[in-house]
């Protein structure tokens, strides 16, 4: 663990900050975009198995291995990026507001509530149809039948724990460690998240920035991990099982090509 008052670590989190951001971008401009494009043109369930499984493994290893080197160098300018945004005039109105009336868990709650709730009204509302909407080219993600059912719930809750642990706890603070302005460290850190959706298209990039900041508004304002992490995979499990159960009742279809 790297500490905040030598003079090197700034330098030394510099060099991380450049590998990660190498690793990131390479994947996401030339193995992600291909990979999808090759996936989107697979109809048998095995094939789109065998790409889910190595999209789950690769994501937890190159993500959450990711996080866990970051955390471990970088773990101490956690609360110190915490206690920077809480001083910005906003962070200091927002805690005088909360801090007398403890609704931050209430805040939370409610944002993680209208999610869930304004997910299962979107979903119900077009169960009828074949037009499900989705921001940007996801539509060859969902699961199409039972067997490909539990790889959309086993993605989106990989999701949920690494992309959260990566982009909201670990990328900010080593950032911050770098700059030192917690300005930078959230903007670029929402901005690179956002940007890695690159193979779903310009919609896709501009709802995942959108939704990027929506979960690190919750990691800041409560200065629980947790609860984007839930947040996260609630959004994603919208997406790749509640649409393909209620929408079009991938449990009920067994696995076959399509």
């Amino acid at each position: 663990m790297l500490s905040p008052d030598s003079p090197s670590t700034p330098w030394v989190l510099g060099v991380v900050l450049a590998g990660l951001l190498g690793l990131l971008v390479a994947r996401a401009v030339r193995r992600d975009r291909r990979d999808y494009q090759r996936f989107k043109r697979f109809v048998d369930t095995a094939d789109r198995q065998r790409m889910f499984r190595m999209w789950l493994i690769e994501a937890f290893v190159t993500f959450g291995g990711s996080a866990t080197v970051i955390l471990i160098l970088a773990w101490q300018f956690v609360p110190l990026l915490l206690t920077a945004v809480r001083e910005w005039p906003v962070g200091r109105w927002f805690a005088a507001v909360v801090g007398t009336s403890g609704l931050i868990p209430g805040i939370a709650l409610g944002i993680a509530i209208a999610i869930v709730l304004g997910t299962i009204v979107v979903v119900y509302a077009v169960r009828k149809t074949d037009d499900v909407p989705t921001i940007g080219d996801i539509g060859a993600l969902l699961p199409r039948n039972r067997a490909e059912l539990a790889f959309g719930a086993a993605l989106s809750l990989n999701a949920g724990l690494v992309e959260e642990l990566l982009f909201r706890l670990a990328v900010p603070a080593l950032i911050y460690g770098v700059f030192g302005d917690a300005v930078v460290a959230v903007i670029a850190s929402i901005a690179l998240f956002g940007g890695l959706h690159i193979y779903q298209g310009v919609w896709g990039v501009l709802g995942s920035t959108a939704i990027g900041a929506l979960l690190m508004l919750l990691y800041l304002t409560t200065g629980n991990i947790l609860v984007p992490i839930i947040a996260h995979a609630l959004i994603d499990l919208r997406s790749l099982v509640l649409i393909p159960v209620v929408v079009f009742r991938v449990h009920t279809k067994a696995a076959e090509k399509v």
